[in-house]
């Protein structure tokens, strides 16, 4: 019989349980909690946890630490899936097999404009647009949008270029846009264009192609030779792309596929995404918290709910384990709004859906493990340069590195990334703007991100807890950063195990590096085929790809209002009469002097003003 901490004796609680269906959440000593999970009979799956030894590790190492339980009865058994599932989102148990918590899937978006832009689109759908989706990733977004610019000349640009050209672009040049912008193709012709482009977005690709050739042999009977031409390629871009994307789906038009690998106490869920009879890819999920042993039911409905909680749900999901139950059904088809049909056991052409879905998996798991033995063997490799390879568990080190990044001293902002137990942690990363400094002054920056970074491990900040010490301060810079963030930590009493800067090498080539420590070691020059050197540079990229990334939001927010306040005549409210008409300052830049007259206040003078000052 498994046992909990020492001090718990479950008998008690386990003898006053109901058979009844609800939630049980599980704590430590401390109170944090552990684990929580949802049964059909509470007093059964809660004494199962006592009555036996889990035959996952996960779940014994659990077991050992629990001491209290608490229980929720609900009226059904869908009702506890439902409470579990909030329980999970908002508590992140410890022991519960979690999915990281990616961004939101990205969708392709038609807006609600009198002539439609297609566009990338990732956040919260709103009812002015028409989404399609979710895609698997950015990139497949990306390709349908390519295929609809070719096959229907669909515009891209913003609505602020859209409203401001004289003349095409070089899309249309290219054949990729009609040109709507300068009148070349009408509101009724662009609108036809768009019914048809969301008809093949839907499946309706043998219906748009009957359209297509009639158009081309009307245009032809009517000896408009060069519109067949046009109409003929677009017939051939979409076939191609027909070709290269589809599956005999049948009357499948949106399917899910759901395939799992485990292998070397990983474990990866492949997801199989078909929208609109189009193959758009594959995404390999790996849950943080889960092993090998784990039961394939449990691991899937966690990925169920955790994942369908916020995308969309097909019609039809497909999948090598049974069904997880009716109660998990029964969610899926509430949070859909339409019935869910589990086919586990496929035949024809979902039977080769899953076996595609299950190679695809364990190629993921073949391409993690490898990456993870890589990143072990780096991690080794560097804590043995360090001086910290003592024989402790290298999961646990910790290494934060630090960039300053600015354009001319404008815009300054520090990063701070994090890599822990082999691999970034992008959820820990945090970015600094840095203020009250001379524009360009680096040293100066540094030490105000440190300060700001570290003054919480002394002190904490907002009642919260103080921030861990990493192992490892990672500096990009030399001897003079180095001993700037010398000084911060003598003064902040603190005593990094390790404070080391990233010299760059003559010329700025890459495998030149230096590494500069804060203590008496001489420097190290890693060489180019140093595995420590790749993970240093690994880490340092992310900093700096970070702080680039911070500092050109940052620079763009300062300039898209700065530099209309620096020019004479331009106050508040006709900075936001230019702002709110060309859509931003862009859209003002590419305005004609005309255009800004048409502004309300803005006279012609002014606007030949506005006009010299942006260009």
């Amino acid at each position: 019989m498994s046992e909990g901490s020492a001090d718990f004796d479950p008998r008690p609680v386990l003898a006053g349980l109901p058979n009844l269906p609800g939630v049980y959440r599980m704590h430590d000593a401390g109170g944090v909690l552990l684990y929580v999970g949802k049964a059909r009979d509470l007093k059964k799956r809660v004494s199962s946890y006592f009555q036996k030894t889990p035959t996952s590790p996960r779940i014994a190492h659990m077991v050992s630490q629990v001491a209290s339980l608490e229980t929720t009865v609900t009226r059904s058994e869908a009702e506890a899936l439902l409470l579990e599932s909030n329980l999970i989102k908002t508590g992140q148990p410890r022991y519960n097999i979690l999915f990281r918590d990616d961004k939101t899937y990205p969708y392709l978006k038609f807006s609600g404009h009198g002539f439609p832009r297609v566009a990338y689109y990732r956040g919260a759908l709103d009812r002015s647009s028409r989404f399609f989706g979710p895609y698997p990733s950015a990139w497949a977004v990306k390709e349908s949008i390519q295929v609809l610019q070719k096959a229907f000349r669909l515009r891209t640009c913003e609505d602020s270029v859209f409203s401001n050209r004289s003349r095409p672009c070089l899309l249309h040049q290219i054949g990729r846009c009609s040109a709507p912008c300068v009148g070349l193709v009408s509101r009724e012709d662009y609108a036809r264009d768009v019914d048809d482009a969301t008809r093949f977005l839907r499946g309706g690709h043998r219906e748009v192609l009957q359209t297509l050739e009639r158009q081309m042999h009307d245009a032809a009977g009517e000896l408009r030779f060069e519109d067949a031409a046009v109409l003929r390629n677009r017939m051939s871009a979409l076939s191609r792309v027909l070709h290269q994307q589809s599956m005999d789906t049948g009357t499948d038009i949106d399917v899910d596929i759901l395939a799992i690998a485990a292998e070397g106490g990983k474990v990866c869920v492949n997801l199989a995404m078909v929208r609109g009879g189009r193959h758009l890819g594959d995404k390999a999920h790996f849950p943080l918290r889960a092993d090998a042993a784990d039961d394939p039911a449990e691991l899937l409905e966690a990925f169920a709910l955790q994942h369908y909680a916020d995308a969309f749900v097909p019609p039809i999901i497909v999948c090598q384990e049974e069904s997880p139950g009716a109660a998990l059904l029964e969610w899926l088809a509430a949070q859909g709004g339409h019935p869910v049909h589990w086919v586990s056991r496929p035949q024809g052409a979902r039977r080769q859906w899953l076996d595609m879905a299950r190679q695809n998996a364990g190629l993921a798991m073949a391409r993690a493990l490898a990456h993870e033995g890589s990143q072990k063997e780096r991690t080794r490799e560097l804590a043995r340069v360090l001086g910290l390879d003592d024989g402790s568990d290298l999961a646990a080190l910790r290494i934060e590195c630090f960039d300053i990044s600015h354009t001319m001293g404008e815009a300054t902002q520090a990063s701070c990334v994090v890599f822990a137990d082999h691999d970034m942690r992008r959820a820990q990363y945090r970015r600094y703007a840095i203020t009250g400094i001379e524009g360009g002054d680096d040293y100066a920056a540094m030490r105000q991100a440190l300060q700001r970074r570290y003054g919480r491990a002394t002190e904490g900040e907002g009642g919260r807890e103080p921030a861990p010490m990493p192992d490892v301060v990672l500096i990009d810079g030399g001897k003079g950063q180095v001993g700037v963030a010398r000084q911060v930590f003598d003064e902040l009493g603190l005593d990094p195990a390790c404070l080391v800067g990233v010299a760059k090498g003559e010329g700025r080539r890459v495998g030149l590096e230096t590494l500069v420590f804060a203590d008496d070691r001489e420097p190290v020059a890693l060489g180019r085929e140093s595995a420590a050197l790749m993970l240093v540079a690994q880490i340092r990229d992310e900093a700096h790809r970070f702080a680039i990334t911070g500092m050109r939001a940052a620079r763009a927010k300062t300039r898209n209002t700065s530099t209309l306040e620096e020019i004479p005549g331009v106050g508040p409210r006709k900075r936001q009469r230019l702002l709110a008409r060309f859509g931003g300052l862009r859209g003002i830049m590419a305005a004609s002097i005309e255009d800004l007259c048409q502004v309300e206040g803005i006279s012609r003078t002014l606007a030949e003003e506005i006009y010299r000052r942006l260009h």
